[in-house]
């Protein structure tokens, strides 16, 4: 090999001749093995180990051996080749494939070999042959026999290993630049340079060690620490990086990722070590780093058992089903067993999309795709009454602020209209509970979008019919979900790919934020927790984190260097955002569960007379299609809203027409009736 870890392309001509005949030799190895692999190596076994007591007789004469001892090397040999085979088969030695061996394997043949020598001292003693025999010729026989059958395995290993190497063609494989010198290093190097089908090649090898700089792990050399990595990255021609540290923490990921970037690398990462243990993934699997492994804190992961022993034989009804986060609750819940699943969606062709990718992985789970707009009460009313969900777990909603910021009625009609009706049809049918996903953006909220979620949780936790009903209510909220439709980063990596700039609405903004993943297992696990019932649920998030640098870090992981190769654009909060999130209002606070990462949501909720006053006057003004009207009851029903919302709620000079509270009623189809002169939704919206 060079010294960049590449083989050269043009070897002389004996060395080319060699090594296809090596080549050679590991085919026929491998294609014997793969059609008499036990029959071979019992011949060889056979072979080597008569050969090997030979030898050790040879050694202790000088291979002048005395007649007496020629007798005695006839007379004893079928005791010890019975031995040998006898604790090779114990230890199973004869099973492992030569050509994968491995220190495991002649681990198990020393074993093997040294249990065989003690027990064949035994059985000539017991016999009456130990008498004069050569205690020498013991451990020779020990030896030899440790070094012919070992060797040949090895031999095997190294004749396909250079048949491998020698069928690559170099030229079509990427050089990378493998960042760790460790156990994941050598693996990765290891297994890259066995795959014949891999697209890459380890040319060079970085380690933050100092003492490793020099050494070499099968040919790659360790060329310095990854402050260097600028100039080993020219000098070696790689154009990639792989990081080979499936425990780095954020910070070594943090700080690789800028070194890639001004070292115009593309950066790459190995599975995590939970995905090397159970087994999802494999060394050589390396992925592209995603944004989320770079959060401000480690990814949640939790347990699922008891969602299991819950949902399993049970009908759950998934609305917004087609949604970022309803298809991620499809794809959990059916993982748990549930005896029907419900996706309730009214955009068509994503719900078809989905409702073929649970059939395909979940075929004997009975999957019901349901094409229906949640704030059609007569439609809702079939559809709960058709399959009586024990579970309901609403993600429909619109969730963009700005766009909501222009479409007031439209957002009333469908995140608090629309959640109201499924919240009735659920305790109308008997459902057991009912899980509502609500959003940060509802904590003082400063648009619209974020109280139509901070009413939805109060009509949902505080609707007298609905507290009254046998269905045990409960809400949960997100932070910002990574990858979901319309987030922050499909709009960069977009961006990315068309050269640039990358938009960020302030240099100081920030959000907390959580993946597709954590939000379902969040849903799920506040299905079931007992002290979730009537409350609402959060994910510990960690520290926020600044859009700014989150741009950043995205153009770095792409190989480039913000600022000089893409530029970040700084363009003004939008209308109804604000600087920073908030988690909890100044009347909340948490508390923790038996659930690790989980708290519940301790707030003051209006009284159920309150509510419906409040509420009536929103419909009224819904029914009029009037948006300054709804502000202003929005408004009244949020009074926590900052501004720009409160200024915007600002009631019109004209008395508004409110509701006899005397004469409230109670159903949806009371609260909320068709929409005058109001435009039709085209869908029910993604996940929230």
């Amino acid at each position: 090999m060079e010294e960049d870890g590449l083989p050269e392309e043009r070897p002389a001509a004996r060395e080319v001749a060699a090594a296809r005949t090596r080549s050679r030799l590991g085919d026929a190895w491998v294609g014997l093995e793969k059609r008499h692999a036990q029959s071979v190596k019992l011949l060889l076994h056979l072979a080597l180990l008569p050969l090997a007591y030979f030898l050790a007789f040879g050694v202790r004469f000088d291979f002048q051996i005395p007649p007496q001892y020629w007798h005695m090397l006839l007379a004893t040999l079928p005791v010890a080749l019975v031995v040998r085979f006898g604790a090779f088969a114990l230890l199973r030695v004869h099973r492992g494939w030569w050509r994968y061996v491995s220190l495991v394997d002649l681990l198990a043949l020393l074993k093997a070999t040294t249990l065989s020598s003690l027990t064949l001292v035994v059985v000539l003693f017991f016999t009456g042959q130990l008498k004069g025999f050569p205690r020498s010729i013991l451990f020779l026989d020990w030896a030899f026999s440790l070094a012919l059958v070992g060797g040949a395995r090895v031999l095997v290993r190294v004749l396909q290993e250079n048949t491998l190497l020698l069928g690559t063609d170099w030229r079509r494989r990427t050089p990378v630049l493998v960042i760790g010198a460790g156990n994941a290093g050598e693996r990765l190097i290891r297994e890259l340079l066995r795959d014949h089908a891999a697209a890459l090649a380890p040319v060079a090898l970085v380690d933050d060690d100092p003492a490793k700089t020099g050494m070499s792990l099968h040919g790659v050399r360790v060329w310095g620490t990854s402050d260097a990595l600028a100039s080993i990255a020219q000098s070696s021609g790689a154009k990639s990086a792989i990081i080979a540290m499936p425990s780095a923490t954020r910070e070594d990921l943090l700080r690789i990722a800028r070194r890639c970037g001004e070292a115009r690398l593309k950066c790459q990462i190995v599975p995590s070590l939970p995905e090397l243990l159970n087994g999802t993934a494999r060394l050589s699997q390396v992925r592209e780093v995603r944004i989320e492994d770079l959060l401000g804190r480690g990814t949640v992961e939790l347990d699922l058992t008891r969602a299991r022993n819950t949902l399993a034989g049970r009908v759950v009804l998934v609305t917004g089903g087609a949604g970022s986060i309803g298809s991620e609750l499809a794809r959990q819940v059916a993982a748990l067993e549930p005896r029907q699943l419900i996706l309730v969606e009214q955009a068509e062709s994503p719900l078809y999309f989905i409702d073929l990718e649970i059939r395909s992985s979940f075929p004997g789970l009975d999957v019901v795709p349901v094409v229906a707009d949640i704030c059609d009460r007569a439609r809702m009313n079939d559809v709960f009454t058709t399959y009586r969900p024990d579970v309901v777990l609403h993600a429909a909603a619109y969730k963009h602020v700005p766009l909501m910021e222009h479409n007031v009625v439209e957002a009333v009609r469908n995140n608090v209209s629309g959640t109201l009706t499924v919240a009735e049809c659920s305790a109308a049918s008997g459902a057991d509970r009912f899980v509502l996903i609500s959003t940060d953006k509802a904590v003082r909220p400063s648009s619209v979008m974020g109280a139509t979620k901070r009413i939805s949780e109060r009509l949902v936790l505080g609707w007298p019919s609905l507290r009254n009903s046998k269905t045990d209510f409960r809400a949960v909220r997100f932070g910002n979900v990574l990858g979901s439709n319309g987030s922050v980063i499909p709009l960069f990596k977009d961006q990315l790919a068309r050269g640039g700039p990358l938009t960020v609405t302030h240099p100081e903004v920030t959000r907390y934020f959580m993946t597709i993943p954590e939000a379902a297992q969040l849903v799920l696990m506040a299905s079931v927790l007992p002290g979730a019932a009537g409350r609402i649920s959060m994910l510990e998030m960690g520290e926020p984190v600044k859009i700014r640098d989150l741009a950043e870090n995205l153009i770095r992981l792409s190989g480039l260097e913000p600022g000089i190769d893409i530029d970040i654009e700084f363009i003004g909060l939008r209308p109804g955002e604000k600087l920073f999130e908030e988690l909890m209002s100044a009347v909340e606070e948490t508390v923790p569960t038996d659930v690790p990462k989980i708290r519940l949501v301790q707030t003051d909720e209006p009284d159920g007379r309150t509510l419906k006053h409040c509420t009536e006057s929103l419909r009224a003004a819904l029914t009029r299609g009037n948006s300054q009207e709804v502000l202003a009851a929005i408004v009244a029903l949020v009074p926590e809203c900052v501004s720009p919302l409160r200024e915007r709620g600002t009631p019109p000079p004209r008395r508004m027409e409110m509701a006899d509270p005397r004469h409230p009623g109670d159903t949806a189809e009371a609260h909320w009736p068709a929409v005058q002169n109001a435009p039709q939704v085209s869908h029910v919206g993604p996940a929230a």
